[in-house]
C-alpha cells in the first residue's frame, strides 16, 4: 500500500492549528471553501470542489495533538479505504504538522497529483497561521490545466 507523507513547521501553536482541522470554518480557510459536517468523532465531513469531492468520517480527535479521518463514500474511487492523519508536535519555536494519507491501493498518476496537492494545502495551513490568509480551493495553487 502507498502512503503520502509530509512534514511542515508552522510558527504558531497547536491550539491555533487544531481548529483549522476540526471545524467547518477552519477547514474552509485552507482546503475548500465548500466544507460542512465537521464535529466530534463519528461525524462525516463533506468537502466539495465544484460540487463533487470526498467525504471523511472523523475517527479520532486528540485536542491540539491529532486528527484522524477515514474516507467515507465512493468519491474519488482511488481514495476508498484511505485514511488521513494530522499529528501536531509543538516545541518552543514552532508546531510541526506530521501529515499522512495512507492505505492507497496504487501509486499511480492520481496518487502523485494528490501528493503534490496535499503539499499545496499544507502550505495553505501554514499561510493561514503565519499571515492570516490561507489559499483554499478555488483560490489554491493549480498544478495542472484540468483543475
Amino acid at each position: 500500500m502507498a502512503e503520502i507523507k509530509h512534514r511542515v513547521g508552522i510558527k504558531g501553536g497547536a491550539a491555533e492549528i487544531y481548529p483549522l482541522l476540526t471545524t467547518d470554518t477552519g477547514l474552509a480557510k485552507w482546503w475548500t471553501t465548500d466544507t460542512r459536517g465537521a464535529g466530534d468523532v463519528g461525524s462525516i465531513i463533506e468537502f466539495r470542489f465544484d460540487g463533487a469531492g470526498p467525504d471523511f468520517e472523523v475517527v479520532e480527535l486528540v485536542p491540539d495533538r491529532r486528527v484522524h479521518w477515514r474516507h467515507h463514500g465512493d468519491t474519488p474511487p482511488a481514495w476508498i479505504g484511505t485514511e488521513v492523519r494530522f499529528d501536531l508536535h509543538e516545541d518552543d519555536r514552532q508546531t510541526v504538522i506530521g501529515f499522512s494519507h495512507d492505505k492507497w491501493a496504487t501509486a499511480d498518476d492520481f496518487f502523485a497529483h494528490c501528493c503534490t496537492k496535499w503539499g499545496v494545502f499544507l502550505m495553505s495551513i501554514k499561510s493561514c497561521i503565519e499571515t492570516g490568509k490561507g489559499h483554499p480551493y478555488p483560490d489554491d495553487v493549480h498544478i495542472d490545466f484540468d483543475e
